[in-house]
């Protein structure tokens, strides 16, 4: 019996389908493969510390990949004074417990601090106490440091997973207090036995200054009408070890978006800049924008790609923006996206990350920073740190945010 032509045309139809799903399915895993490769080469560049000889690399690298998209790229470089670490340590008689200076702190010679080791609240030489990444300078530790009545503090960092998980040091440019020494968490029990009995011990925080550059990457899609304000998309790229999931989901989000956001051309330019400076209170962005005058407030707005897109390990998502309009772009999209949002800013509170730059300039701004386990931990890297199908989801999001508030 032969078909009607309403069931070939089904089955014709059917397959054309079938063809588009298979291609639809093609570039979506083409996509995840690229973002697992970047962010593999990434992480394997080494600690990417501002100012490195790592970070120079991973600049000129990232100049590459956004040269491969089809846009001409630039480094720009700011000035710093690197801390080099040469002896950091906690020795109490013949154990020696080897750390990471807090660098906004004070810092020792080679002979360091001796005194007795006890709790904050006990006034002892040498102070004890614990933290989560990056409240170094909040709460009760940042209050001691200010008061400054220790000789010397012991950190023991707390993170999510075993570790030294280092704070960054938002008061780089105006550093306070005495040498704060951070150490890992699986110290933190020996520590507190030395405290107990008021065992004394010896702080050593001696670190030499490098003068040196850093470099911010930029880029830009040139819009129809370049008169009109510009949309501007940030990520950080620099941190603590590896950071492959702190900071790969948003470098890969990033480069993307330059390949998404170039067809149809936009109706204004869109700036993109991956900053240097994250871990030393945001010394990149700063300079970014100190280089271009008025360009916070002069912006159609800002895109934040924060820190944890699309990591695999306890995730999250937190979205900051600057007024309800934006924050419902932002959320309609990532909704649309079926991610989840765990968290929202308050309206008012100054956001974490690069997006207090903006919010601080009185500019408009949407940002998303993901929760992670591996957070500043040294075993930040591997395919079990990010999920790539979850980043290529983030793709979508910021592609569509982009648009809707590039048109308004």
């Amino acid at each position: 019996m032969s078909l009607s032509r309403r069931g070939f045309l089904s089955i014709a139809a059917t397959a054309v389908l079938s063809r588009t799903l298979t291609a639809q399915d093609r570039d979506r895993r083409a996509l995840e493969s690229r973002i697992s490769r970047l962010i593999h080469d990434f992480e394997q560049q080494g600690n990417h510390r501002t100012g490195t000889a790592v970070d120079h690399r991973s600049a000129e690298w990232l100049q590459t990949q956004v040269e491969r998209s089809g846009l001409k790229s630039a480094l720009e470089p700011f000035w710093l004074s690197r801390v080099d670490p040469l002896s950091v340590s906690v020795i109490a008689a013949e154990k020696e417990i080897v750390g990471v200076p807090l660098f906004d702190g004070g810092f020792t010679d080679s002979s360091g601090i001796s005194g007795r080791l006890g709790a904050l609240e006990e006034g002892t030489d040498i102070g004890l106490t614990s933290t989560i990444p990056n409240q170094a300078a909040a709460g009760v530790l940042g209050d001691v440091r200010r008061a400054n009545r220790h000789k010397a503090i012991v950190c023991v960092t707390n993170g999510q997973r075993p570790g030294l998980c280092p704070s960054n040091a938002e008061y780089f440019l105006k550093p306070f207090g005495p040498p704060v020494v951070q150490v890992s968490s699986l110290d933190g029990q020996a520590l507190a036995d030395l405290a107990l009995h008021g065992a004394t011990v010896r702080v050593i925080s001696q670190v030499s200054r490098t003068p040196t550059s850093a470099v911010n990457v930029t880029a830009k899609i040139v819009g129809q009408n370049s008169l009109l304000p510009p949309l501007v998309i940030m990520t950080p790229r620099s941190g603590w070890y590896s950071c492959a999931s702190e900071r790969g989901g948003g470098i890969a989000c990033w480069l993307e978006l330059m390949r998404t956001l170039g067809m149809p051309r936009p109706a204004r330019d869109i700036v993109f800049v991956a900053s240097s400076g994250h871990e030393l209170g945001h010394l990149g962005i700063n300079a970014f924008v100190d280089a271009r005058p008025g360009i916070v407030k002069n912006s159609a707005g800002w895109i934040h790609l924060g820190a944890n897109i699309g990591a695999a390990v306890e995730p999250g998502n937190n979205i900051q923006s600057s007024d309800d309009q934006w924050e419902a772009i932002l959320a309609k999209a990532i909704t649309g996206a079926d991610l989840r949002i765990d968290r929202r800013v308050p309206r008012g509170t100054v956001p974490g990350g690069e997006a207090e730059v903006v919010h601080r300039g009185g500019g408009r701004y949407v940002s998303v920073i993901g929760q992670n386990a591996l957070f500043h931990n040294p075993s930040d890297r591997g395919p079990i740190a990010v999920d790539p199908k979850v980043i290529a989801k983030f793709v979508d999001v910021f592609t569509a945010v982009a648009r809707e508030v590039s048109r308004a």
